[in-house]
């Protein structure tokens, strides 16, 4: 193959999904000549799973993601057609924003933002070996021989590294919705020492919406009055479509375990590890054997799509079994399928190989994003590859790279969670995996992560004033409550009776009646005649930092004291092996990934309170 000198520039993105958008978007904006290479320009920002933005977990990594500076919350609140807050019988430290997205106006919304982006480059083209350069930078090379020369690159390459797509015994070579796989790039990339594993996901039939019977659907409508997802859209979202429940029923049990021989998961067809938490129907009807039935959600691509996504009911089964299962579903029993279901295997690369600006421990200047790091999801992929593209950039422009802690956000956990422990299968975020959930809920990302946003030049000043401005209303507003009283009457106790809440029999400061579980901020004003006129957002944050205080203040003691933990550097070259003091599995473990700060080596898998208390002798013996 011929080959060929074709640009040089600051940072190479590979990869256009929702990691390489936000690795993209932030070196531009940051002001680093920068090219993004995809494999086809008409999937950038595809949503092959499911067409939807946030979740669990997930919503609060793209209100953090918008409070960083980064893309995903202003294209949902673009472009996301039902909207609903989950959770809302909990705490807030749970509540999330998720939204049903119109699949094909994101993909075209994120192509044109890129394509008007100054300092930013969008090519199609398929690299397949990235080569580290004598001098320092590294190179990329296309199937077509074109060769591009940049100080950085970051490969956010989703699914596609060596991918195969298998629907029963029917398994070809390519990536999702029928397009191609990079089959090259994977091998170019453990040549340098990168360690690459196969990981495997999937998804259900799409079918074909004028053949499905509403009639015996429960209908999930949209939640009224939502907050937008971006910190900076000042409008309320509108719900413009709905989306269905049905079940699965003991006849479609029945048909699954007729089949499990004819299973790609069950006949060792498929090698991957897939994803925990999102098993295919087949593997749930088996680990679930007592379940009579299992929810299927019906969901639309976009407005103007004929197509809905069955969530509930991925599978690699044949089509003829996918068929017969539609048959026994309610609802679903002439339903067309458009798109038959699949599994797909892929190449993915071990996150631990990785340091905790996501920057590679063994090729300089070559950072990983998104699945290509092991994890699943939209979110996660994004969330990372702005963390990438922020560091790749200060890289170049020779500034302090962006770590943040596991203590501060969802994103600092999540990267920490896959360079520190690493993992074996599709890591996905979950409330459950913070020690901090009740500091890092979805309605506070701006004040946590904001003030880094405009000090990295990725958040804008009139953006960052407004916070500031709510976050001042809130604390006078606080303050106030905590030295405002309500007298006695009969009306304030026709309320707290009401509430199931014993009678004020004298007065009673606001806060203290704000604390008690059944009473709102909202309910409290007619006994409150000098309560100043709050935004919806402001009035939010203020019941939860009154009625929250203890659980706050207990938190936020203990991330106080991890942050002293993390400030502790440990110097990238320690021997580990020379510490006789410290068991061989740590000694092993700490030599292999190499933590940045006795923080992160007190949470990898392996060590002990006690290794890390040889480790602190160790560190003060050097410093003595």
């Amino acid at each position: 193959m011929d080959k060929f000198f074709a640009s040089s520039h600051d940072i190479i993105i590979i990869g256009a999904g929702h990691a390489g958008i936000e690795a993209a978007l932030a070196c531009a904006r940051l002001g680093c000549d920068t090219l993004l290479l995809t494999l086809n320009l008409d999937a950038v920002a595809n949503l092959p799973c499911n067409p939807s933005v946030g979740g669990t977990a997930k919503g609060q990594l793209v209100r953090e993601i918008d409070a960083l500076g980064g893309e995903m919350a202003r294209a949902a609140d673009e472009c996301c057609i039902q909207y609903r807050m989950l959770n809302t019988g909990k705490g807030p430290a749970v509540r999330a924003p998720r939204a049903q997205a119109d699949r094909k106006l994101y993909s075209a919304r994120m192509k044109r933002v890129l394509e008007s982006q100054p300092n930013l480059i969008l090519r199609q083209a398929e690299a397949i070996s990235v080569t580290p350069q004598p001098g320092g930078g590294l190179e990329v090379m296309t199937a077509a021989g074109a060769v591009y020369a940049a100080r950085c690159v970051v490969v956010a390459t989703g699914t596609y590294l060596s991918s195969r797509c298998i629907t029963g015994g029917f398994v070809r070579p390519g990536g999702p919705d029928g397009l191609m796989s990079a089959n090259a790039l994977g091998g170019s990339l453990a040549e340098l020492g990168i360690p690459m594993r196969r990981f495997k996901t999937g998804t259900p039939p799409r079918v074909l919406a004028a053949t499905v019977d509403y009639s015996k659907l429960e209908v999930q409508a949209g939640d009224a009055d939502m907050p937008p997802f971006s910190f900076s859209t000042r409008r309320r979202p509108v719900n413009r479509a709905v989306c269905w429940i049905t079940y699965t029923t003991p006849e479609t049990h029945a048909v699954l375990r007729a089949n499990l021989d004819r299973s790609p998961l069950f006949t060792g067809v498929i090698e991957g590890v897939g994803p925990r938490y999102c098993p295919s129907i087949e593997d749930k009807v088996v680990r679930f054997a007592d379940k009579q039935r299992h929810p299927v959600f019906l969901e639309p691509m976009g407005l103007n799509d004929g197509e809905l996504y069955l969530q509930g009911l991925s599978s690699s089964m044949p089509e003829d079994v996918q068929r017969a299962v539609l048959r026994t579903v309610p609802g679903l029993e002439n339903a067309r399928i458009t798109r038959s279901a699949y599994a797909i295997e892929y190449d993915c690369a071990d996150p631990t190989a990785l340091g905790p600006t996501l920057e590679s421990k063994v090729c300089p200047g070559l950072f990983g994003a998104g699945q290509f790091n092991g994890s699943s999801g939209y979110e996660e992929a994004a969330a990372q590859g702005l963390v990438a593209g922020i560091n790749a950039a200060m890289r170049v422009l020779g500034r302090p790279p962006l770590i943040l802690q596991r203590s501060g956000s969802y994103i600092g956990t999540l990267i920490d969670d896959l360079v520190t422990l690493g993992t074996n299968e599709p890591y996905r975020m979950m409330t459950s995996r913070s020690e901090y959930r009740m500091l890092l809920r979805q309605d506070n990302a701006d004040a946590r992560l904001m003030p880094i946003g405009r000090e990295i030049g990725l958040v804008n000043e009139k953006t960052f004033r407004r916070m500031l401005k709510k976050y001042g209303n809130v604390e006078r507003e606080r303050k106030r409550l905590e030295g405002a009283f309500a007298p006695p009457s009969e009306a304030l106790n026709a309320l707290l009776t009401g509430l199931g809440e014993s009678a004020a029999e004298s007065g009673s400061r606001l806060a203290d009646l704000l604390r008690r579980p059944p009473v709102s901020y909202a309910a409290l004003a007619p006994f409150d005649p000098d309560r100043p006129k709050l935004s919806r957002e402001e009035a939010e944050q203020v019941e939860i930092a009154v009625k929250y205080e203890g659980y706050i203040r207990r938190q936020d003691a203990q991330a106080k004291q991890a942050k002293r933990m993390e400030g502790r550097a440990l110097p990238p070259d320690m021997d580990y092996s020379s510490l006789n003091g410290m068991r061989l599995e740590a000694r092993q473990k700490l030599s292999a990934i190499r933590p940045a700060t006795l923080g992160q080596a007190s949470r990898v898998s392996g060590v002990t309170p006690a290794d890390i208390m040889t480790l602190m002798i160790e560190l003060e013996k050097s410093h003595a």
